[in-house]
């Protein structure tokens, strides 16, 4: 397995539709403004948030169960252009982006050094081979302070791996017809 450059994220976005919207370069600027930067990097692709985010609140006072998760313990905000993470909370989004990973890739996503030196971390599982769909984002604001996500710019980035030609997997995310495919908003857990 090698990890792939941006001369192959390219090949891939313009001839699969691996990304969609797809930036083939770094977008650090809009309007003049600087901006956390997204799109094609050297070794990956830097993906942003869409303007619509879950907030977690306890003001229900539950439990926080994957098996059952209430979804009444999450406060829905849009079209601020921002997001509020309360102090030691979380927050979930989703990306701009549609992802569609070949089968013989798999991706490993990590949070952008300037939500890092905030201390909000980002979380993202890997995008398996053949999962397509937004990419459910979780935002972990570490400290004793309200933090602020922006949307529409970005926020981690993506890393793409390669399978050798003769290890492509046998079976992929599709054909085992996992729970998160297509997903086209925010995805709460699933059992």
């Amino acid at each position: 397995m090698s990890i792939k450059s941006d001369k192959w994220i390219r090949r891939m976005a313009s001839e699969h539709g691996m990304i969609e919207p797809f930036v083939p370069g770094q977008v650090k600027e809009v309007n003049g403004e600087r901006i956390v930067s997204y799109g094609t990097s050297s070794y990956g692709y830097d993906i942003r948030c869409a303007d619509e985010f879950k907030v977690f609140t306890n003001i229900n006072s539950t439990i926080v169960d994957p098996k059952n998760f209430d979804e009444g313990s999450f406060v829905n905000v849009s079209g601020k252009g921002y997001c509020i993470i309360p102090p030691n909370s979380f927050a979930l989004a989703r990306t701009v982006e549609y992802f569609r990973i070949p089968r013989n890739a798999l991706t490993v996503c990590l949070g952008k050094s300037t939500y890092a030196r905030c201390g909000i971390i980002v979380n993202v599982t890997p995008f398996e081979p053949e999962w397509e769909g937004y990419v459910t984002l979780e935002f972990s604001n570490t400290t004793p302070l309200p933090a602020k996500i922006y949307a529409n710019e970005g926020v981690a980035q993506v890393l793409f791996f390669e399978a050798d030609e003769d290890d492509v997997c046998e079976t992929s995310y599709r054909d085992r017809g996992g729970k998160y495919q297509g997903q086209s908003g925010v995805t709460l857990p699933k059992t």
